[in-house]
């Protein structure tokens, strides 16, 4: 197995940088699957005779292992290397499937949450974080572009998992999914884990201090936010800068995937019959709305990181949060103006947002603490993610049952609930606006083996470009 290991996969020379991404790629498109879980939902609440609540547990346990795991084996990861991290994460995510399989088929619910939610999630957390470092130091002139190009695919899977999952459960179930559910989750298993390994096979790291053509790394005079020192994980986590970061995602997250979780539900109850007569929005539409949002979802991520190279990434966390207070503010008034169209525009642009979030996050680490243990502070930044996966769809399902039970009509539950988030956005906004570059005195400082020479002088910080 020592083909997994870090040494025998730095890039040999002339090798092609542009084959990173579609690496990173093949296992973020595989993970993403997590997003489209609601799928099995019924079936397997059919199959089982369990709730939907408890069936529902297993996407909230993947999501939560994500956030732990990618925290806990971050330096694991940059020390092993992608290729090693990458092939743990496939061993993790598809024998997860076998376990469920075998939950399926013997109907004990507690081994499709030992299988999909605590294996699976494993692999998520491994997986998310595998290939971010690898993608900066291939790509320090555009870490943005670079870093969102792999997790455009994340949020892109469920596109690919939904329709694939729903043909398969129907192959094999002959017409009824709740009898294809075993051999779907097989069968996953073994086209996820396929799909994976061309990642590990095709992933390269850079040989030391390679650069590409014509590259100037940036200088003082440059841009202040951009440091040229490096910072270790454990002296990260002393700076104000990571956990102003931390509340920067975790309010980020809090606002998009409260709308992702509970899109078709608000769709139909803020546009019904009722409220706009004829053109309300019907079951098939509002499907056809989630389906649009994860293109949205995807685009986003591709084109925030994209833009963040351009005009920085503090800039652009500006414009999340300015914005997305807007159109959430203006939401009830789309529905007070009975305007579905100004609704889905208002939506579709937040989730580019949410996406754009997770996608700029890795460069804007990069930018702040340097090159040298970004996958581990990134892994344990998405912490973040796993609090705001509680919280977000709490604040829009949570408050939106208490309004209905005080006699609000359902129409207009969600009102209070986007007030909130504008207030949270603005919070955000400000927390943004209060990060700096990191104090020299967290860099890290090169040590040395051998005793100093009587002629030569210690080690010096490098300075932050600040």
């Amino acid at each position: 197995m020592s083909f997994l290991d870090r040494e025998h996969s730095v890039a040999e020379p002339g090798f092609n940088r542009w084959l990173v991404p579609p690496a990173a790629l093949a296992v973020h498109l595989s993970i993403g699957q997590i997003y489209a879980y609601s799928v099995f939902n019924k079936p397997l609440s059919e199959y089982g005779g369990w709730s939907l609540l408890a069936v529902g547990v297993i996407f909230q346990i993947a999501l939560a292992m994500l956030g732990a795991s990618a925290a806990l084996f971050g330096k694991w990861v940059e020390r092993v290397g992608p290729r090693q991290s990458m092939f743990t994460a496939a061993c993790f995510f598809a024998g997860g499937f076998l376990v469920a399989a075998l939950g399926a088929a013997t109907k004990q619910l507690w081994l499709i949450y030992l299988g999909n939610g605590l294996l699976g999630g494993i692999g998520l957390g491994i997986g998310y974080i595998s290939p971010v470092s690898t993608l900066i130091k291939w790509f320090p002139d555009r870490p943005g572009v670079a870093t969102g190009m792999a997790i455009m695919g994340f949020g892109g899977g469920a596109m690919i998992a939904s329709p694939l999952s729903v043909a398969l459960m129907n192959r094999f179930g002959g017409g009824v999914p709740t009898n294809g559910i075993t051999a779907t989750f097989l069968t996953l298993a073994v086209i996820y884990f396929a799909f994976m390994m061309f990642g590990v096979f095709t992933v390269r790291v850079p040989r030391e201090g390679w650069k590409p053509a014509g590259y100037v790394p940036p200088t003082k005079a440059g841009n202040s936010m951009v440091t040229t020192a490096n910072v270790t994980v454990e002296n990260a986590m002393r700076t104000p800068q990571f956990w102003l970061l931390f509340a920067v995602l975790f309010l980020n997250v809090t606002a998009g995937i409260g709308i992702l979780g509970q899109a078709s539900v608000m769709i139909q109850e803020m546009f019904s019959a009722e409220v706009v007569g004829a053109a309300g929005v019907t079951a098939a539409a509002a499907a056809g709305f989630v389906g649009l949002l994860s293109l949205f979802n995807m685009g986003g991520r591709f084109f925030w990181s994209s833009l963040s190279d351009r005009i920085g990434r503090k800039p652009t966390y500006a414009v999340f949060f300015s914005l997305g207070a807007v159109l959430y503010f203006l939401i009830p008034l789309t529905q007070e103006l009975r305007s579905v169209a100004l609704f889905v525009a208002c939506c579709a642009v937040i989730l580019t947002m949410y996406g754009g979030g997770f996608a700029t996050i890795p460069a804007y680490l990069r930018d702040l603490f340097g090159t040298l243990n970004v996958g581990a502070i990134h892994g344990r930044l998405l912490l973040a993610w796993s609090a705001a996966a509680i919280v977000g769809p709490y604040l829009v399902n949570g408050l939106r049952q208490s309004q209905i039970a005080r006699g609000v009509p359902a129409a207009d539950a969600y009102n209070l609930t986007m007030y909130i988030m504008v207030g949270l956005l603005i919070l955000g906004f400000l927390c943004n606006l209060l990060v700096r570059p990191v104090h020299p005195r967290f860099h890290h400082v090169e040590t040395r083996d051998t005793p100093l020479l009587p002629t030569e002088q210690p080690p010096a910080v490098r300075p932050s470009g600040d």
